[in-house]
Protein backbone atom coordinates (compact mmCIF):
# COMPACT_ATOMS: atom_id res chain seq x y z
CA UNK A 1 0.00 0.00 0.00
CA UNK A 2 3.05 2.39 0.96
CA UNK A 3 4.68 1.46 -2.80
CA UNK A 4 1.17 2.12 -4.45
CA UNK A 5 0.63 5.20 -2.19
CA UNK A 6 4.43 6.80 -2.93
CA UNK A 7 3.43 5.71 -6.80
CA UNK A 8 0.34 7.87 -6.83
CA UNK A 9 1.84 11.02 -4.73
CA UNK A 10 5.61 10.67 -7.18
CA UNK A 11 3.17 11.54 -10.18
CA UNK A 12 1.42 14.34 -8.71
CA UNK A 13 4.09 15.90 -7.28
CA UNK A 14 6.30 16.21 -10.19
CA UNK A 15 3.45 17.71 -11.81
CA UNK A 16 3.15 20.49 -9.23
CA UNK A 17 6.55 21.19 -9.60
CA UNK A 18 6.40 21.52 -13.39
CA UNK A 19 3.33 23.57 -13.07
CA UNK A 20 5.39 25.81 -10.07
CA UNK A 21 8.06 26.31 -12.68
CA UNK A 22 6.22 27.30 -15.58
CA UNK A 23 4.23 29.84 -13.54
CA UNK A 24 7.65 31.27 -13.10
CA UNK A 25 7.31 30.65 -8.86
CA UNK A 26 11.56 29.75 -8.84
CA UNK A 27 14.95 31.27 -7.65
CA UNK A 28 17.45 32.13 -9.76
CA UNK A 29 20.95 30.57 -9.05
CA UNK A 30 22.75 32.55 -11.26
CA UNK A 31 26.95 32.61 -10.16
CA UNK A 32 25.87 30.78 -7.16
CA UNK A 33 27.75 28.04 -5.48
CA UNK A 34 24.70 25.59 -3.90
CA UNK A 35 26.91 23.61 -1.02
CA UNK A 36 25.29 20.36 -0.31
CA UNK A 37 26.47 19.11 3.32
CA UNK A 38 26.79 15.73 3.98
CA UNK A 39 27.18 14.54 7.83
CA UNK A 40 29.53 11.54 7.26
CA UNK A 41 33.13 10.81 5.65
CA UNK A 42 33.68 10.99 1.95
CA UNK A 43 34.25 7.25 1.95
CA UNK A 44 30.97 6.04 2.46
CA UNK A 45 28.14 5.59 0.46
CA UNK A 46 26.47 9.30 0.92
CA UNK A 47 29.64 11.04 -0.09
CA UNK A 48 28.53 8.42 -3.54
CA UNK A 49 25.03 9.30 -3.72
CA UNK A 50 25.71 13.19 -3.22
CA UNK A 51 28.57 13.24 -6.24
CA UNK A 52 26.80 11.21 -8.23
CA UNK A 53 23.55 13.57 -7.90
CA UNK A 54 25.43 16.74 -8.02
CA UNK A 55 26.56 17.40 -11.72
CA UNK A 56 22.84 16.35 -12.42
CA UNK A 57 21.62 18.81 -10.14
CA UNK A 58 23.62 22.33 -10.95
CA UNK A 59 22.61 20.93 -15.02
CA UNK A 60 19.04 21.11 -13.54
CA UNK A 61 18.96 23.68 -11.58
CA UNK A 62 18.20 27.20 -12.95
CA UNK A 63 21.11 29.63 -13.40
CA UNK A 64 23.09 26.30 -13.43
CA UNK A 65 25.19 26.80 -10.50
CA UNK A 66 28.13 25.48 -9.22
CA UNK A 67 27.43 22.51 -6.87
CA UNK A 68 29.74 21.42 -4.07
CA UNK A 69 29.47 18.30 -2.02
CA UNK A 70 31.33 19.38 1.60
CA UNK A 71 31.66 16.93 4.45
CA UNK A 72 30.82 18.08 7.88
CA UNK A 73 30.98 13.94 9.99
CA UNK A 74 31.43 13.63 13.59
CA UNK A 75 29.56 12.00 16.29
CA UNK A 76 27.74 9.53 12.97
CA UNK A 77 25.99 12.59 11.51
CA UNK A 78 24.40 13.86 14.30
CA UNK A 79 26.99 16.93 14.72
CA UNK A 80 26.29 18.06 10.92
CA UNK A 81 22.26 17.61 11.25
CA UNK A 82 22.52 19.99 14.85
CA UNK A 83 24.78 21.94 12.81
CA UNK A 84 22.11 22.37 9.59
CA UNK A 85 19.80 22.71 12.43
CA UNK A 86 21.18 26.12 13.60
CA UNK A 87 20.94 27.17 9.74
CA UNK A 88 18.11 29.26 8.52
CA UNK A 89 17.18 30.09 4.79
CA UNK A 90 19.19 32.76 2.53
CA UNK A 91 19.75 32.37 -0.75
CA UNK A 92 19.06 28.53 -1.63
CA UNK A 93 22.54 27.97 -1.68
CA UNK A 94 22.89 25.72 1.17
CA UNK A 95 21.64 21.89 0.86
CA UNK A 96 21.57 18.86 3.66
CA UNK A 97 21.96 15.30 2.96
CA UNK A 98 20.82 12.98 5.59
CA UNK A 99 21.08 8.91 6.25
CA UNK A 100 19.39 6.44 8.02
CA UNK A 101 22.39 7.09 10.64
CA UNK A 102 20.91 10.63 10.73
CA UNK A 103 17.04 9.16 11.45
CA UNK A 104 17.77 6.69 14.23
CA UNK A 105 19.58 8.93 16.96
CA UNK A 106 16.19 10.83 16.10
CA UNK A 107 14.04 8.08 15.96
CA UNK A 108 15.69 7.06 20.01
CA UNK A 109 15.37 10.30 21.56
CA UNK A 110 19.07 10.38 21.62
CA UNK A 111 20.29 13.34 23.84
CA UNK A 112 22.76 14.66 21.74
CA UNK A 113 20.17 14.95 18.82
CA UNK A 114 19.01 18.83 18.38
CA UNK A 115 17.30 18.23 15.42
CA UNK A 116 13.77 18.49 13.87
CA UNK A 117 13.01 16.82 10.91
CA UNK A 118 9.67 19.05 10.79
CA UNK A 119 11.89 22.45 10.96
CA UNK A 120 13.24 20.82 7.26
CA UNK A 121 12.13 20.98 3.68
CA UNK A 122 12.78 17.83 1.77
CA UNK A 123 13.33 18.08 -1.81
CA UNK A 124 14.03 14.37 -2.08
CA UNK A 125 13.90 10.88 -0.79
CA UNK A 126 16.38 8.20 -2.41
CA UNK A 127 15.54 4.43 -1.31
CA UNK A 128 18.38 2.00 -1.09
CA UNK A 129 19.79 -1.33 0.02
CA UNK A 130 22.09 -2.85 1.83
CA UNK A 131 24.69 -6.23 1.58
CA UNK A 132 26.34 -8.17 4.12
CA UNK A 133 29.54 -9.33 2.85
CA UNK A 134 32.39 -11.81 4.61
CA UNK A 135 36.03 -13.01 3.61
CA UNK A 136 35.98 -15.49 1.29
CA UNK A 137 37.43 -17.99 3.11
CA UNK A 138 34.60 -18.50 5.28
CA UNK A 139 32.57 -19.53 1.87
CA UNK A 140 32.89 -23.26 2.43
CA UNK A 141 31.69 -22.64 6.39
CA UNK A 142 28.09 -21.57 5.39
CA UNK A 143 25.40 -23.83 5.60
CA UNK A 144 22.08 -24.87 3.21
CA UNK A 145 20.98 -21.18 2.20
CA UNK A 146 23.55 -19.41 3.85
CA UNK A 147 22.86 -20.47 7.05
CA UNK A 148 25.28 -18.95 9.61
CA UNK A 149 25.10 -22.29 11.58
CA UNK A 150 29.05 -23.07 10.70
CA UNK A 151 30.04 -19.63 11.15
CA UNK A 152 28.60 -19.25 14.51
CA UNK A 153 31.84 -19.89 16.48
CA UNK A 154 33.86 -17.47 14.96
CA UNK A 155 34.91 -14.12 15.89
CA UNK A 156 34.29 -11.41 13.54
CA UNK A 157 34.89 -7.57 14.45
CA UNK A 158 32.66 -5.17 12.80
CA UNK A 159 33.98 -1.35 12.05
CA UNK A 160 30.91 0.51 13.17
CA UNK A 161 29.56 4.37 13.14
CA UNK A 162 27.48 3.81 16.30
CA UNK A 163 24.61 0.83 18.13
CA UNK A 164 22.14 4.02 17.66
CA UNK A 165 22.71 4.85 14.00
CA UNK A 166 22.00 3.08 11.17
CA UNK A 167 24.26 0.11 12.06
CA UNK A 168 21.76 -1.10 14.41
CA UNK A 169 19.86 -3.06 11.31
CA UNK A 170 23.32 -5.28 10.76
CA UNK A 171 24.10 -5.19 14.71
CA UNK A 172 20.74 -6.66 15.47
CA UNK A 173 20.53 -8.71 12.31
CA UNK A 174 24.32 -10.76 13.72
CA UNK A 175 23.00 -11.00 17.14
CA UNK A 176 19.69 -12.65 15.55
CA UNK A 177 21.99 -15.27 13.53
CA UNK A 178 24.10 -15.93 16.03
CA UNK A 179 27.10 -14.75 15.40
CA UNK A 180 29.87 -13.57 18.13
CA UNK A 181 30.51 -9.68 16.51
CA UNK A 182 32.46 -7.40 18.30
CA UNK A 183 31.57 -3.41 17.02
CA UNK A 184 34.44 -1.28 17.10
CA UNK A 185 32.14 1.91 17.12
CA UNK A 186 33.36 5.62 16.05
CA UNK A 187 34.12 5.64 12.86
CA UNK A 188 32.80 8.32 10.63
CA UNK A 189 31.15 6.82 7.51
CA UNK A 190 30.61 3.38 6.38
CA UNK A 191 33.40 3.77 3.91
CA UNK A 192 35.51 3.78 6.92
CA UNK A 193 34.16 0.35 8.21
CA UNK A 194 35.10 -1.00 4.37
CA UNK A 195 38.42 0.46 4.55
CA UNK A 196 38.86 -1.80 8.11
CA UNK A 197 37.85 -4.76 6.25
CA UNK A 198 40.42 -4.46 3.43
CA UNK A 199 42.89 -3.88 5.53
CA UNK A 200 41.87 -7.27 7.67
CA UNK A 201 41.14 -5.17 10.88
CA UNK A 202 37.39 -6.20 10.76
CA UNK A 203 36.17 -9.32 8.82
CA UNK A 204 32.20 -8.98 8.60
CA UNK A 205 30.72 -6.01 6.66
CA UNK A 206 27.93 -4.55 5.45
CA UNK A 207 27.56 -1.32 2.81
CA UNK A 208 24.44 1.01 1.28
CA UNK A 209 24.20 -0.36 -1.99
CA UNK A 210 26.19 2.97 -3.92
CA UNK A 211 29.02 2.19 -1.60
CA UNK A 212 28.52 -1.75 -2.36
CA UNK A 213 28.85 -1.04 -6.18
CA UNK A 214 31.66 1.41 -6.17
CA UNK A 215 33.60 -0.11 -3.34
CA UNK A 216 33.35 -3.86 -2.56
CA UNK A 217 32.15 -5.01 -6.12
CA UNK A 218 36.25 -4.68 -6.98
CA UNK A 219 36.99 -6.80 -3.58
CA UNK A 220 34.56 -9.75 -4.84
CA UNK A 221 36.03 -9.26 -8.36
CA UNK A 222 39.67 -9.56 -6.84
CA UNK A 223 38.57 -12.65 -4.80
CA UNK A 224 38.86 -10.70 -1.29
CA UNK A 225 35.17 -10.42 -0.27
CA UNK A 226 32.14 -12.66 -0.86
CA UNK A 227 28.81 -11.79 -0.74
CA UNK A 228 26.30 -13.02 1.93
CA UNK A 229 22.74 -11.62 1.70
CA UNK A 230 21.16 -7.91 1.15
CA UNK A 231 18.81 -6.39 3.77
CA UNK A 232 16.14 -7.20 0.70
CA UNK A 233 13.75 -4.87 -0.23
CA UNK A 234 9.77 -4.13 0.33
CA UNK A 235 6.67 -5.30 -1.85
CA UNK A 236 3.48 -3.30 -2.36
CA UNK A 237 1.74 -5.23 0.50
CA UNK A 238 5.09 -4.79 3.17
CA UNK A 239 6.78 -7.88 2.99
CA UNK A 240 10.39 -8.31 2.47
CA UNK A 241 11.57 -9.46 -0.84
CA UNK A 242 14.24 -9.06 -3.16
CA UNK A 243 16.28 -6.10 -3.57
CA UNK A 244 15.97 -5.27 -7.19
CA UNK A 245 19.47 -4.32 -7.43
CA UNK A 246 21.31 -7.45 -6.00
CA UNK A 247 18.03 -10.23 -7.13
CA UNK A 248 20.01 -13.36 -7.46
CA UNK A 249 21.01 -12.47 -3.73
CA UNK A 250 18.99 -13.71 -1.09
CA UNK A 251 17.65 -11.70 2.09
CA UNK A 252 18.71 -11.59 5.84
CA UNK A 253 14.73 -12.84 5.93
CA UNK A 254 15.98 -15.92 3.78
CA UNK A 255 19.16 -16.32 6.07
CA UNK A 256 17.26 -15.79 9.22
CA UNK A 257 14.87 -18.59 8.04
CA UNK A 258 17.57 -21.00 7.21
CA UNK A 259 19.58 -20.77 10.19
CA UNK A 260 18.11 -22.42 13.60
CA UNK A 261 17.66 -20.06 16.53
CA UNK A 262 16.72 -17.02 14.18
CA UNK A 263 12.89 -16.20 14.00
CA UNK A 264 11.41 -14.34 11.44
CA UNK A 265 8.34 -13.20 14.05
CA UNK A 266 7.94 -12.30 17.13
CA UNK A 267 9.22 -8.95 19.18
CA UNK A 268 12.84 -9.20 18.10
CA UNK A 269 11.79 -9.97 14.50
CA UNK A 270 8.88 -6.81 14.36
CA UNK A 271 11.82 -4.19 16.00
CA UNK A 272 14.15 -5.36 12.99
CA UNK A 273 11.99 -5.15 10.52
CA UNK A 274 10.24 -1.80 11.83
CA UNK A 275 13.38 0.08 11.95
CA UNK A 276 14.87 -1.60 8.77
CA UNK A 277 12.08 -0.26 6.89
CA UNK A 278 12.60 3.35 8.86
CA UNK A 279 16.39 3.45 7.59
CA UNK A 280 16.24 2.25 3.83
CA UNK A 281 13.13 2.47 1.90
CA UNK A 282 13.53 6.49 2.61
CA UNK A 283 17.48 5.87 3.42
CA UNK A 284 18.79 9.11 1.60
CA UNK A 285 17.05 12.64 2.29
CA UNK A 286 18.14 16.44 0.74
CA UNK A 287 16.15 19.13 2.62
CA UNK A 288 16.51 22.78 2.45
CA UNK A 289 17.09 24.98 5.79
CA UNK A 290 14.43 26.12 8.30
CA UNK A 291 12.57 28.99 7.05
CA UNK A 292 12.75 28.02 3.27
CA UNK A 293 10.47 29.91 0.77
CA UNK A 294 7.96 27.62 -1.10
CA UNK A 295 9.36 29.10 -4.60
CA UNK A 296 12.75 27.85 -3.11
CA UNK A 297 11.24 24.03 -2.61
CA UNK A 298 9.72 24.46 -5.83
CA UNK A 299 12.86 25.11 -7.36
CA UNK A 300 14.87 22.21 -6.28
CA UNK A 301 11.54 19.64 -6.39
CA UNK A 302 11.27 20.71 -10.23
CA UNK A 303 15.17 19.94 -10.64
CA UNK A 304 15.22 16.42 -9.04
CA UNK A 305 12.15 15.66 -10.67
CA UNK A 306 13.83 16.86 -14.12
CA UNK A 307 17.32 14.86 -13.29
CA UNK A 308 14.94 11.70 -13.15
CA UNK A 309 12.49 12.45 -16.33
CA UNK A 310 16.57 12.23 -17.96
CA UNK A 311 16.69 9.51 -20.63
CA UNK A 312 19.82 8.75 -19.23
CA UNK A 313 18.52 8.58 -15.80
CA UNK A 314 17.63 5.05 -15.18
CA UNK A 315 20.74 3.87 -17.10
CA UNK A 316 23.57 6.18 -15.29
CA UNK A 317 21.46 5.89 -11.65
CA UNK A 318 21.16 2.10 -11.62
CA UNK A 319 25.04 1.58 -11.82
CA UNK A 320 25.57 4.33 -9.09
CA UNK A 321 22.87 4.01 -6.94
CA UNK A 322 21.23 0.53 -7.66
CA UNK A 323 17.27 0.34 -8.96
CA UNK A 324 15.48 2.09 -5.74
CA UNK A 325 12.64 4.66 -6.05
CA UNK A 326 13.61 8.53 -6.20
CA UNK A 327 10.71 10.43 -5.22
CA UNK A 328 10.15 14.45 -4.94
CA UNK A 329 7.44 16.36 -3.79
CA UNK A 330 4.11 15.29 -1.80
CA UNK A 331 5.94 11.69 -2.37
CA UNK A 332 8.91 12.46 -0.75
CA UNK A 333 7.35 14.16 2.46
CA UNK A 334 5.22 11.04 2.90
CA UNK A 335 8.68 8.66 2.87
CA UNK A 336 10.00 11.06 5.13
CA UNK A 337 7.13 10.77 7.60
CA UNK A 338 7.55 6.72 7.38
CA UNK A 339 11.61 6.96 8.05
CA UNK A 340 10.91 9.30 11.00
CA UNK A 341 8.53 7.20 12.85
CA UNK A 342 8.11 3.56 13.83
CA UNK A 343 6.23 1.95 16.47
CA UNK A 344 6.44 2.32 20.27
CA UNK A 345 6.69 -1.07 20.59
CA UNK A 346 9.55 -1.16 18.74
CA UNK A 347 11.61 1.50 20.07
CA UNK A 348 11.33 0.17 23.62
CA UNK A 349 12.70 -3.15 22.62
CA UNK A 350 15.39 -1.61 20.87
CA UNK A 351 15.87 0.58 23.96
CA UNK A 352 16.03 -2.19 25.88
CA UNK A 353 18.74 -4.37 23.63
CA UNK A 354 20.79 -1.38 23.44
CA UNK A 355 21.31 -0.75 26.54
CA UNK A 356 21.82 -4.70 27.77
CA UNK A 357 24.20 -5.11 24.87
CA UNK A 358 26.15 -2.53 24.28
CA UNK A 359 25.37 -0.48 27.33
CA UNK A 360 23.83 2.61 25.29
CA UNK A 361 21.53 4.30 27.93
CA UNK A 362 19.40 7.02 26.17
CA UNK A 363 17.57 9.45 28.29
Amino acid sequence: MLKKTLGALALTSALVATQSVADGHQIDLSGKTVEWIIPFSETGGSAKWANFYAPLLSEALPGNPTVVVTFDPGAGSTKGANNFQEMTYEDGTTIFGSSGSTQFPYLLSDPRVRYEYSDWNVVLASGTGGVAYLPTDLRGMLGDGGSAAGIEGESFVYGSQGATRLDLVPLLAWEMLGLNVEPVFGIEGRGDGRLMFERGEANIDYQTSSSYLSGVTPLVEAGSAMPWFSFGALDADGNIVRDPTFPDMPTFKEICEATDGCATEGEQWDAWKAFFVAGFPAQKMVFLPAGAPDEAVATFTEAFAAIQERDDFAEISAARLGVYPQLTGAAAQTAMASATDVPQEAKDFVINWLGERYGVVLQ
